[in-house]
């Protein structure tokens, strides 16, 4: 095996079990900005829940020096490395185009140190043609070096599942690609070292680029046609999911359930495509149509359960609501883009009182992004109506099956309550 330093630029959901799965074969350096999440790391603390402390404890290396990972928040530790890997978030503005502000600050402080000989390989999730438009010409200009000459790229996409720990990291096949054939077939060999189920080669840098945006913008556009039918169905009057049961008797039916689309993929990357898209003057009608119905979705929710009160002579004004649930996915810390906060925002909207509860969200987080403060236990308030809105195994404990009784409404979001008393679902 060639012995090479690698170093991994930012340590999140994707960064850090790359981190830990190349340290087991290479000398990695583990680089994050935060100093506080380079602290707990190096006391074994992952505080996205992806990985545990054992395994962290069991690669870290505690210098810069030897196989294993070495974590640091200073940029001179980078220095020297053969293969810098770039892993940080690529989110949306407020006007929901790309914001590239860290991904252009990462290759900003890689050109710093970069050498000729080096290879860059990015991961973070960006619409075709941004690692050879935006990245590389920031990279020749702070190393003063010239791109596929003195230095290379290559693009892997990363396909992490926050929360997910059957489908993890090395146990999903990886695409890989680079900025010259040479330089693809090595990027190729250094992923194929650490991923079990295997590679595959991209044609281009551009290619690679694209089969991430479509993967996640095909779930996008699936998941909205759904809701739409949920939306058309409660006008109806007839129950969504029982109309997705029946149609899915049929052997060709792709058997999608409506709901809120969160996180930091599939409500994120269908804009990046879009404004690649718009930047060369064609306008994504199915991507966007998709996107707004996708983005409604917690508004109608809150609404519905404001009409099921009313329909069962529950007064609005300063009645009692119990979200359960305010991350993006069940069993997972991570609240970016969670769209249970819609929810939130509606029923507060119409005068009602809100207590949010989710034992596996961060706490100072969720003031920090959203403004509300976590219940920490179940208040003795008699709750005029309970939302399950995220489908956290702790909800299917008897502590919250207790709560679900024909005194109050019960919304079911996420179709995980098997009782009469269920009032609704999306």
């Amino acid at each position: 095996m060639i012995k090479m330093k690698i170093s991994i630029i930012g340590l999140g959901y994707v960064g850090l079990p790359l981190a830990l799965e190349f340290s087991k074969k290479y000398q990695v350096v583990g680089f994050d900005i935060n100093k506080q999440r380079i602290e707990q790391l190096k006391n074994g603390i992952d505080k996205t829940k992806e990985r545990t402390s054992v395994e962290i404890q069991k690669v870290l290396n505690k210098d810069s020096i030897g196989n294993g990972l070495f974590l640091t928040n200073n940029v001179d530790f980078i220095k020297n490395s053969e293969i810098y890997i770039v892993t940080v978030p690529t989110p949306i503005t407020f006007a929901k185009t790309p914001d590239l502000n860290p991904l252009i600050s990462a290759s900003e402080m890689i050109g710093e140190v970069l050498v000729k000989g080096d290879i860059v390989i990015y991961e973070s999730t960006v619409y075709p043609g941004c690692t050879e438009e935006v990245c590389v010409p920031i990279l020749e200009d702070a190393s003063g070096l010239v791109f596929n000459k003195d230095f290379f790229c290559g693009y892997s996409p990363e396909r992490i599942n926050p929360g997910d720990k059957l489908n993890t990291l090395t146990k999903i096949k990886k695409v890989t690609s680079g900025s010259n054939a040479t330089i693809a077939r090595k990027v190729d060999e250094l992923y194929k070292s650490i991923i079990k189920a295997g590679t595959h080669l991209a044609s281009s840098i551009k290619v690679a680029e694209a089969s991430k945006v479509i993967e996640n913008a095909q779930r996008d556009v699936n998941i909205s046609f759904v809701n739409e039918l949920a939306l058309i169905f409660d006008r109806i009057g007839i129950d969504t999911n029982e109309v997705l049961e029946a149609a899915a008797t049929k052997w060709n039916f792709l058997h999608y359930k409506p709901g809120l689309v969160g996180g930091h993929c599939i409500s994120v990357d269908p804009y990046y495509l879009a404004y690649k898209a718009e930047e060369l003057g064609y306008h994504p009608a199915v991507l966007l149509s998709g996107r707004r119905v996708n983005d409604q979705m917690g508004k109608f929710v809150g609404a519905k359960v404001i009409k099921l009160m009313i329909n069962k002579g529950f007064v609005i004004k300063n009645s009692n609501i119990l979200l359960l649930g305010i991350t993006f996915k069940e069993n997972c810390p991570d609240i970016r883009n969670s769209k249970i906060i819609d929810i939130h925002t509606e029923l507060l909207s119409y005068g009602a009182n809100v207590d949010v509860y989710d034992p596996i969200a961060e706490k100072d987080e969720v003031i920090a992004q959203f403004d509300v403060n976590l219940i920490e236990d179940l208040k003795s308030i008699d709750y005029d109506a309970v939302i399950f809105a995220v489908a956290h195994d702790n909800f299917l404990s008897e502590e919250f099956q207790e709560l679900v009784t024909d005194k109050r409404i019960i919304f079911d979001l996420k179709d995980m309550i098997d009782s009469p008393y269920v009032d609704g679902r999306l």
